[in-house]
């Protein structure tokens, strides 16, 4: 399939920042693998399941879509997040996607202590805490003592904007900058190489644009619908201006009654 000039310019343009070729790259498990090495600095670290745009809801029927989720060797589970822009409480995000997943890999019946450990990585285009530093890990700490205690989650927040010459800093160079590649990444930097300079990457790039775009009008388009319900619109006249058909819209209306 043949796409116009624009939309090959905004597929060739995207960085491992933007969730969509995040979300791409992600899909080898050979990527997974050397940018986790890199974020928990274990050069031994073995990822044996990746699962990119992995959803997972809570008890009331409500979701979240990660951009990552990863099981390691130990047992472990990782989550990564890759955000461009400054525009929400970013650690209640982290805390919130963290108990989601936590409550969903937790088998029913199981021991506190035998929960897997959850690991949130919030890789960002920004400094979330404004201190100058590429890479923050969170910790829990008792404030009477100072003592450090551990309850099996972990945040490590990476902040792009800072280069300090480490080697977070310089795989942050190979998410943000658009012609940028490092040898010492290798598997990132010839998935990056593929997406942004190939045919068929360019290609299948476009196809996720086009794809996301469609979801996002439609997503608008029942957003409004569900604007119409609240005010108390009738189903026939919500479906005549949405161009909907009534059971679309009485679909909507019950899904919005559980969440």
């Amino acid at each position: 399939m043949s796409y116009n000039a624009k939309i090959r310019a905004d597929a060739m343009s995207l960085n491992p920042i933007d969730d969509a070729l995040f979300v791409k790259m992600a899909e080898s498990l050979k990527v997974c693998q050397e940018m986790l090495r890199v974020f928990l600095r274990d050069k031994q670290l073995i990822v044996l399941e990746n699962v990119p745009q992995s959803i997972v809801k809570n008890l009331q029927g409500r979701s979240c879509i990660l951009d990552l989720k990863c099981r390691l060797s130990s047992g472990k589970i990782v989550h990564i997040e890759v955000q461009k822009a400054d525009d929400d409480d970013h650690q209640r995000r982290v805390r919130y996607n963290s108990s989601l997943l936590t409550a969903n890999i937790a088998d029913p019946g199981a021991k506190f202590r035998d929960i897997p450990d959850v690991i949130s990585v919030f890789i960002s285009k920004f400094d979330v805490f404004k201190r100058g530093k590429a890479v923050y890990h969170v910790e829990r700490i008792i404030k009477e003592t100072g003592d450090k205690v551990y309850n099996g989650t972990q945040e490590i927040y990476i902040n792009a904007e800072i280069d300090d010459n480490s080697d977070i800093a310089k795989l942050m160079k190979v998410f943000v900058e658009d012609s940028y590649y490092d040898d010492k990444f290798p598997a990132i930097s010839e998935r990056k190489r593929i997406f942004k300079t190939t045919e068929e990457g360019v290609n299948e790039m476009c196809e996720v644009i086009e794809r996301n775009r469609a979801e996002a009008r439609a997503e608008g388009r029942y957003e409004i619908v569900a604007d119409m319900l609240r005010d108390g619109m009738n189903i026939d006249t919500v479906a005549r201006i949405a161009k909907m058909t009534a059971e679309q819209v009485m679909e909507k209306e019950k899904k919005a009654a559980v969440l």
